[in-house]
Formats: C-alpha cells, sequence, structure tokens
C-alpha cells in the first residue's frame, strides 16, 4: 500500500514527508524571514535526473546546511524561483534526498535523530570521535549505503567532514565518485556560521544575508582520472583548495566586498 512504502532504508516515506514539512515550517523564517538566502543556480535543478546526483559542498553547521538544501531543492522542483510560499513546495517534496552525516552527531539527542529520519545517511568517521582524533578502518557497510542512496536519488555530502574552512578532503568522497560515478554537483555556502551557533540550532544572529551557489555539473573522467584528481577538482569547486586561502582574483575580492556589505545593512 502506498500509504506504508518505505525508502531504501526502510523509513516511512510518509513519516519523512510529514517531518520534512514540520521542520520546514518551523524553519523556513531563517532563510526568508529574519535572515534572508540568496541563492544562485536553482535551474540547474529542474535538469537534473531522479536518482545518481550526488551534491558536495562546503560545511559551516552541522544542520541548518542540509535544511537550507532541502528548502531550496524542493522549491527548485516546484518550479518556485526563491523561498516563498513554502506551503507550496514543501506540500510536494521529494523525497529521496539523502544527507551524509556522522553516526555520533545523529544518535547524540533526540533532536538529532529525529532530523535522521528526515533522510541522514550515518557514517563512523575514521579520523575523530568525541572531540578527539582516532584511527579506525573504514566501514563497507557505510560505503554500501552512500552507494545505495546515490543509486536511489539524491545524495548531499560534505566532503571535509568538518564545519572547520580549508580542511583536507577526503579522499573517500573522490572514491565514491569514481566507484558509482554520479552526476556531481558543486555547492558552495556562506553567511551560516554568522547567522547559527556551529550545530546550526541556535540563532546566533538576525539580519544575515546568506548566500547559496549551485554550479553545473563537475567535469569528471571516471575512468582516467586519479583520485588526487578528484580531490583537486572537488577543492577547487568548493572553494576550498588551500590557494583560494593566499590568492584570490580582484573580481572575486570585490564580488566578496559587495557580499559583505549586503550583509552588513540587511535588515528584517
Amino acid at each position: 500500500m502506498g500509504l506504508f512504502k518505505k525508502d531504501v532504508f526502510g523509513y516511512y516515506i510518509i513519516l519523512k514527508k510529514i517531518l520534512i514539512f514540520v521542520l520546514g515550517i518551523v524553519s523556513h523564517r531563517r532563510y526568508h524571514g529574519f535572515n534572508k538566502l540568496k541563492i544562485e543556480g536553482m535551474d540547474i535543478l529542474r535538469y537534473l535526473p531522479d536518482d545518481q546526483v550526488l551534491f558536495i559542498s562546503n560545511h559551516q553547521t552541522y544542520f541548518a546546511d542540509v535544511a537550507a538544501m532541502l528548502h531550496v531543492f524542493n522549491a527548485a522542483l516546484n518550479d518556485r524561483n526563491d523561498l516563498s510560499k513554502p506551503f507550496k513546495y514543501l506540500t510536494n517534496i521529494k523525497h529521496n534526498i539523502y544527507y551524509v552525516a556522522a553516526k555520533e552527531t545523529m544518535e547524540s539527542n533526540l533532536l538529532s535523530k529525529i532530523f535522521k529520519l528526515v533522510g541522514a545517511i550515518t557514517v563512523e568517521r575514521t579520523w575523530r570521535a568525541a572531540g578527539k582524533e582516532v584511527k579506525r578502518p573504514v566501514k563497507f557497510s557505510d560505503i554500501s549505503n552512500i552507494a545505495k542512496a546515490i543509486q536511489n536519488g539524491w545524495v548531499i555530502t560534505f566532503p571535509q567532514g568538518t564545519t572547520r574552512p580549508f580542511k583536507p578532503i577526503r579522499k573517500g568522497t573522490a572514491h565514491i565518485i569514481k566507484e558509482n560515478k554520479p552526476i556531481v554537483i558543486p555547492v558552495v555556502i556562506d553567511g551560516f556560521r554568522r547567522a547559527f551557533d556551529r550545530k546550526g540550532l541556535q540563532i546566533k544572529k538576525r539580519g544575515i544575508l546568506q548566500t547559496m551557489v549551485i554550479k553545473p555539473p563537475l567535469p569528471i573522467d571516471y575512468e582516467n582520472d586519479t583520485i588526487e584528481d578528484i580531490v583537486e577538482k572537488i577543492e577547487y569547486a568548493i572553494e576550498q583548495h588551500p590557494d583560494m586561502i593566499k590568492v584570490l582574483p580582484k573580481e572575486e575580492i570585490e564580488k566578496q566586498q559587495k557580499l559583505d556589505e549586503q550583509r552588513k545593512f540587511w535588515k528584517y
């Protein structure tokens, strides 16, 4: 029966839709109210297939980044060009959107467990646990779950594995790309760490202009590009390559200054 249909991970789709609707209504004003989200590239989303799509993004908060993407993705697929009129796009959501998240984060409290039901693919980090540096082998079941999600929908991942800027790209993302050959869509966000705390739950400052740039598919030669090649392409695509710390083109500096001015004076 349609009412009791489950996704590929065994979660009830109707429950996921209800949760996304409720959480979407609650969070909407964070991106189109007392804060504002400036979006570029929404039209790109409308031409993507229903599955085999991997979104790669820089990371600024645990939850606000993903919540914003769910708003934007569903608004775009409902022919919206912004996040106004949320009832129109939140009542017709794409249920096979998943996101990769650290297992310890998603099981830390009741609220994060609820967020998990929205579409989290939980993985055990191989380099960090409970705030400490660790070194442990990759769990093949984690890789298998990400591959399953890619085969059945859209997957959001943060290849740095941390909210700290300019940290190294984890090679696991490159391996997943090379193995599964998805369409890779880079997303660059900014302003989220100014608006929210690190978890993305507490409002740190109102009147913040946030930005999200959705870029065209990343050109990847799945057969001939090495893991190192793909890592470097990811670094540049999500604007986290080490070179970008030192040198920015004059046009980019002027663009950032203009955005900073907008953020400074934007009011709700």
